[in-house]
């Protein structure tokens, strides 16, 4: 029977919280990115920029939840989440995903109406996402474009505080946070087809379309090898390369993500430990920009 367990500890289970980890340090490179190029002091929309972070990111994993009901529950791995088990109710996670949409909404427009008016953006990205597992093992992918907007949406939030719509018109995104969200994307591409290795049987019996459901166990680790390098690639063009510190971090972690699953078999929980070194990369990534803007101030500027 379903009941309406919308307490604290009940919702953080439902949006996977700690998944934030993976989002945040990214969200808070394009806010840097931003005020570093545009030369603009810190303030309080980075508090709006952090809450919309957070309300897309819960709207974001509620749809998911709401969508893929039917799919978790005949999921041995899955069929103990909350949808699934009935203890909470679909009105209840609808109305979850009401209160972080409106987060989200109501935190772009205190940033400014070109972050307000994109905002439809992410929203749309994150309803497409659970139906693309329904037809392609490019499902990986779109949700790589989910949490690349990240970066993305950060900075058009400061640049439009100055440029207004030439921000994104005049493509003063390109030079800077362009590369970045296009290795967040393939960086969780990667990530996601690995983390898909655990659901290879119920997708298949399900007719659910991924990576390793599609291809065989050698095929997921070279293309993994090959996205590892194609996102290190991206960091490396991006305008922070001036600083070795981006760079030499951005290579450490590229590697570190190619060792995990080249050593997958050796690894008693390979998973937690995908999920560890994956989360650390964003966090390393962060902080080599700010120690390359502590010790540079120009890095990045254009």
């Amino acid at each position: 029977m379903e009941g309406p367990d919308i307490g604290v500890r009940s919702v953080l289970e439902f949006v996977k919280v700690e998944h934030t980890l993976f989002s945040l340090p990214f969200v808070l490179m394009g806010y840097i990115l931003a005020l570093n190029q545009f030369d603009l002091e810190p303030g309080v929309d980075l508090v709006w920029i952090l809450l919309a972070a957070i309300g897309a990111r819960g709207l974001a994993m509620a749809l998911n939840r709401i969508i893929d009901r039917d799919i978790d529950a005949a999921n041995p791995r899955t069929q103990g989440r909350q949808l699934a088990t009935g203890s909470m109710s679909v009105q209840t996670a609808w109305m979850l995903s009401a209160a972080f949409l409106a987060m989200l909404l109501l935190s772009a427009g205190l940033l400014n109406r070109v972050a307000l008016m994109m905002a439809w953006l992410p929203v749309l990205a994150f309803v497409a996402y659970p139906y693309m597992k329904r037809f392609t093992w490019l499902c990986h992918f779109w949700l790589g474009l989910c949490l690349g907007l990240a970066p993305a949406g950060a900075w058009v939030a400061m640049a439009a505080d100055v440029q207004g719509w030439a921000a994104i018109t005049d493509a003063l995104w390109v030079p800077t946070v362009l590369p970045i969200s296009l290795g967040v994307a393939l960086w969780i591409a990667a990530f996601d087809i690995n983390y898909a290795r655990m659901d290879v049987e119920s997708d298949r019996e399900q007719g659910i379309h991924s990576f390793p459901s599609r291809f065989d166990e050698r095929a997921t680790t070279r293309t993994t090898v090959q996205l590892s390098l194609a996102w290190f690639a991206c960091f490396a063009v991006s305008d922070p390369v001036e600083s070795i510190w981006f760079l030499a971090a951005a290579g450490a972690m590229s590697l570190a993500n190619i060792a995990v699953v080249l050593l997958l078999d050796r690894i008693k929980d390979f998973q937690t430990m995908l999920f560890r070194v994956s989360m650390l990369t964003g966090w390393v990534l962060l902080a080599a920009l700010m120690i390359s803007f502590l010790t540079d101030p120009t890095v990045a500027a254009v």
